[in-house]
């Protein structure tokens, strides 16, 4: 239960953090996506189910707020949060080059998928344009804030396993 409502209000925070960040830095109208790194983490953290979890709040979050397709962001963060959960078994909480390795791939693989769904698409084929001037300072700053903000998080997961085993 602890788990659960925990999770709620990382995501919410994460949010509000998210989308009022880009007001608040003056870097080109890109921000570090917080929520791929909560998704992600949790991912390579729990497994599969809560990575799934977390990502499809997330995502849903987005798309209420945002998206003008409701499930579309709901689908990308659920998909990113299962194949972070495909890691968990070779997850070291000592080692931070695997989870900079898995959140900027999510990354990678968020930004491909937003450019293919909803540029490409609609005709928009300047890759190299969108890559250069989005997909890499979005990336460089997520792994930026994934550095600071990792151990956060392990400690938060730490806290909350403590918490299971106490109350099992």
């Amino acid at each position: 239960m602890y788990r659960k409502i925990t999770m709620l209000l990382l995501i919410l925070i994460s949010y509000l953090i998210q989308s009022t960040m880009i007001r608040i830095l003056p870097m080109g109208g890109v921000a570090p996506n917080l929520l791929i790194i909560l998704t992600s983490c949790f991912g390579f953290m729990r497994g599969k189910k809560d990575g799934m979890f977390i990502g499809f709040i997330s995502g849903l979050m987005i798309d209420i707020l945002f998206g003008g397709l409701i499930g579309f962001y709901a689908l990308v963060y659920l998909v990113i949060g299962y194949l972070n959960g495909m890691f968990a078994s070779i997850f070291y909480p000592e080692d931070v080059k695997l989870p900079v390795v898995l959140i900027t791939s999510s990354e990678l693989v968020y930004c491909f998928l937003i450019y293919v769904f909803r540029f490409l698409i609609q005709g928009r084929v300047r890759f190299g344009y969108y890559f250069l001037h989005i997909i890499l300072p979005e990336i460089v700053y997520t792994i930026f804030v994934t550095i600071i903000i990792y151990k956060v998080i392990l400690h938060i997961n730490e806290w909350l396993e403590d918490l299971e085993r106490r109350s099992a």
